[in-house]
């Protein structure tokens, strides 16, 4: 590119678009699994792209991979196994090991290029890949859970791009099934759940499928995200009984730097507008 230009993704289901202005691509790689692309911008640091998605930039990456994390973390009372599936550009990851009582993160993402670009061309994000705790696996994570040993976890976290393609499958009551069973008593379960302004179909059959799985609790925490569509995104969370009152002295008082999270953030993002509310009442 002699000038820069302007890069957009068009959305569909939300009949919107998204655009960032681009000086070069940096590097293209096409996996067994998705084609990724690396560009850099003008304004918002360098721009991942999977199969033509926005998938993450340098500015705005810390609203999602804090809150896909640390709300659970502060929910469950102890949490010191943790299993990310997906997450291939170690973000979450990263928030995940800011908590000292973790004992292990086990990532699990099928496609090893994501985290490979991400080591080149985000290294912030991959900041704990060396971390002792830390293990990444480049495996299937459908078949990972479907194996865990029943009761083994205290978190799942399912950090995956939309239900399509190679993340299809982790939006069903198979996949719930399998995190049910690995998940303890009093475990989590985190699923990012897409913009709860265009997709909230979505997000209903997403807590549907949870609920066939035996989850009996759920909370939709909604986020900005602005290189998603509409800006506006969300996480839910799932649970086989306890509710979402969370650690909030220890949030207060957390140890590490976060830029969005903080404990007042959890405490706001858990009153839902009401369209949001009785849409997922209903």
């Amino acid at each position: 590119m002699s000038a820069p230009t302007w890069l957009h993704e068009t959305f569909d289901p939300t009949g919107s678009s998204i655009g960032f202005r681009v000086t070069k691509k940096l590097d293209e790689v096409q996996s067994p699994f998705q084609k990724i692309e690396i560009y850099e911008s003008t304004d918002w640091g360098n721009v991942m792209l999977i199969d033509g998605a926005m998938m993450v930039t340098t500015r705005d990456n810390f609203f999602y991979h804090e809150m896909v994390s640390h709300p659970a973390l502060f929910t469950h009372a102890a949490p010191k196994r943790v299993v990310i599936i997906g997450g291939g550009d170690c973000g979450t990851l990263r928030e995940v090991l800011k908590h000292p009582g973790v004992e292990s993160a086990v990532q699990c993402d099928i496609d090893e290029q994501v985290t490979r670009m991400s080591e080149k061309y985000f290294p912030e994000l991959c900041a704990s890949n060396g971390d002792p705790r830390a293990q990444l696996l480049f495996d299937d994570g459908i078949a990972y859970m479907r194996d865990c040993a029943p009761g083994s976890v205290d978190v799942v976290i399912v950090d995956s791009t939309d239900p399509v393609g190679p993340a299809e499958g982790l939006f069903n009551k198979a996949f719930f099934d399998s995190c049910f069973r690995a998940l303890k008593d009093d475990g989590i379960l985190v699923q990012q759940s897409e913009s709860p302004l265009a997709l909230l179909d979505l997000i209903r059959e997403m807590r549907a499928e949870m609920g066939k799985a035996g989850f009996t609790t759920f909370q939709t925490l909604p986020f900005p995200q602005p290189c998603y569509p509409t800006g506006w995104w969300s996480v839910t969370l799932a649970r086989k009984g306890q509710g979402f009152d969370f650690r909030q002295a220890d949030a207060a008082a957390k140890g590490f730097e976060t830029a969005y999270y903080s404990a007042e953030i959890h405490k706001a993002a858990q009153v839902l507008p009401p369209f949001v509310a009785k849409a997922l009442e209903a």
